[in-house]
């Protein structure tokens, strides 16, 4: 697959999201209009110690006709060896192989993983001519502003990843310090775009249709990458593909829609893995944000136990909505005794 149709073919795709981008939420952003889902980022030390868990990682949703894959680490030899297997075991089924070098999360940027490569440009060029000359698909490297607040090292890094072998390229406009406090730099990605002669990806502050023809126009990237705004609104896709097509935008969802994506949404996800279901508190407190009572229907999802206890919640969730209460408190699931008798 070369570098256009790893990239520029998937123009607007579902960012790695550690805890969220799971198969059960990348089916369903897909499904809503997603080019294409990237896993929850891997750790390639995980994969190279056979951890079952980051194994799992990379199961496929059953219309997942390609993924991407985000690997993290810093050695170069690891990452390689990791990047081969991971396409080994995807074959043609992996469209784009991503190196995390911007996660700003302190327990990843402690072991020298995701952002802080961006304070060791050196070893981060390592990193990518491994990686890139292991493996027979296109190789990107995801990156921030720079590492420090206020230091602007991004358009640098970015002639150096290509140098090294990237095949494109994934910018969010935050410093790795920032994490995700303040508006993203939507002129640090038209800087980047400037710098190299290879594919840009923008990614920050994406929220709506309009938002991302205003990112395109104004840094001229190839792509948008979407993550905390796809959260309880799959819809954003086809929202913004629509937008970046120049056709008329969707109706949003209703709050009945919604109401029924989340039930399909728990379902899945207990179809998928019984355990797996605690993850629907908090994919359904991302849903009902804006709608009746939400503090208290959180409250609610958050004593949910078993999938009926989550249909339960629904159940009542619509009623109010049907019925325009929003006064009532949720009643906690059947299934779970009051506070006072536990």
């Amino acid at each position: 697959m070369s570098a256009a149709e790893g990239t520029c073919g998937f123009p607007v795709l579902l960012a790695p999201m550690a805890g969220v981008s799971d198969v059960v939420f990348r089916r369903i952003c897909l499904e809503r209009g997603a080019s294409l889902a990237f896993t929850e980022m891997v750790s390639a030390k995980g994969l190279s110690f056979g951890n079952e868990r980051t194994g799992d990682l990379l199961e496929l949703a059953p219309n997942e006709r390609v993924v991407g894959v985000q690997l993290f680490g810093h050695e170069p030899a690891v990452m390689a060896a990791e990047a081969r297997r991971v396409r080994e075991m995807l074959g043609e089924r992996l469209a784009v192989l991503d190196i995390n070098m911007g996660c700003p999360a302190r327990k990843i940027a402690a072991k020298g993983d995701g952002g802080s490569l961006m304070a060791r440009p050196a070893e981060a060029r390592e990193i990518i001519r491994a990686v890139a000359g292991s493996v027979d698909v296109p190789v990107t490297v995801k990156f921030r502003r720079g590492f420090e607040l206020d230091r602007e090292t991004a358009p640098a890094f970015a002639e150096m990843a290509q140098e090294a072998g990237a095949a494109a390229l994934t910018v969010h406009g935050r410093f790795v310090r920032q994490m995700y406090r303040g508006p993203a730099d939507w002129g640090c990605i038209e800087r980047v775009v400037n710098a190299v002669d290879i594919p840009v990806v923008g990614n920050g502050d994406v929220t709506s249709g309009e938002r991302a023809v205003a990112l395109r126009e104004q840094t001229g990237c190839d792509g948008v990458m979407i993550a905390r705004a796809a959260r309880g609104n799959p819809w954003i896709f086809e929202q913004v593909r629509a937008a970046l097509d120049g056709r008329p935008a969707p109706a949003p969802p209703t709050a009945e829609e919604r109401i029924a994506m989340m039930r399909i949404h728990a379902h899945l996800l207990y179809d998928w893995e019984p355990r797996a279901l605690v993850r629907m508190r908090k994919h359904a407190s991302w849903y009902v944000k804006g709608m009746p009572a939400a503090s208290a229907v959180r409250a609610a999802l958050n004593e949910a136990v078993t999938l009926e206890d989550f249909d339960r919640v629904f159940d009542d969730l619509l009623e109010r909505v049907a019925g325009g209460d929003t006064g009532r408190a949720a009643p906690a699931p059947a299934s779970v005794p009051p506070a006072s008798a536990r």
